[in-house]
């Protein structure tokens, strides 16, 4: 896996299915209080990350969820993840540096997007501050040109797909240690879904759903998951 790779975007077709969120978000309402009584409870600490041009509300039901399992589920915190993704990540790291004075249990981090490959990033400089990290439909491979959004991300960060590239080839030369769970749909509509799957961490699973990529953080089976892979990384 390199940040070479060439991997198209997601094809128009997939891009108009975006449209179908608000079907996603009415389904997942339904389904909630039974997903609650089937899925796995847990305790521990998870910290929810936003994607490209979000903030926290985007996270709030996902949050909500989670904390009802049992877990103490907390926000980014950073305002909306845009601009020159690695800023975050001093930030970040001081935080959950912060918050992990004198606990023997560091979070899990579930990111959306690339919030998802913001927490890999931190993972990969500090593992010692990550118990595991959940990816939802995050891009790790392919660059810029991986995903329907190139050219809005490009303008914002004012990083070319070159630049991008190179920051992935040299960010990839350390490896990440932590537990991985990377879920994805093959019929996302801005992130193309092989950029999705990384075949070089050691400790990764993969998990593939079916839905949109704005509506990955709305998606019962990705609830279901999410679940699954926390209790499983929390257990005793």
């Amino acid at each position: 896996m390199t940040g070479s790779d060439h991997i198209a975007p997601p094809p128009r077709f997939h891009q108009l299915l975006e449209g179908r969120v608000g079907a996603e978000i009415s389904a997942l309402m339904m389904q909630l209080p039974l997903l609650r009584c089937r899925v796995p409870k847990g305790q521990g600490r998870v910290m929810v990350l936003p994607g490209f041009m979000t903030d926290d509300s985007i996270t709030w039901l996902l949050r909500r969820f989670l904390g009802s399992l049992g877990y103490d589920v907390e926000p980014w915190g950073l305002g909306v993840n845009r601009g020159a993704m690695m800023k975050f990540l001093p930030k970040l790291i001081t935080r959950l540096e912060g918050n992990n004075t004198g606990q023997a249990d560091p979070p899990s981090l579930v990111g959306w997007s690339r919030g998802g490959t913001l927490a890999r990033e931190v993972a990969r400089d500090r593992p010692d501050l990550v118990r595991s990290v959940i990816t939802l439909g995050s891009p790790v491979r392919g660059g810029l040109n991986a995903t329907s959004m190139g050219k809005l991300v490009q303008v914002d960060t004012g990083l070319t797909p070159e630049a991008v590239k190179r920051l992935l080839r040299e960010r990839q030369k350390t490896p990440i240690t932590v537990p991985i769970t990377a879920i994805y749909s093959k019929t996302d509509g801005v992130v193309a879904w092989r950029a999705c799957v990384d075949d070089v961490s050691p400790n990764i699973v993969h998990h593939e759903v079916r839905g949109s990529h704005s509506g990955l953080g709305f998606n019962a089976e990705v609830y279901q998951l999410v679940a699954k892979a926390l209790a499983f990384h929390h257990g005793d």
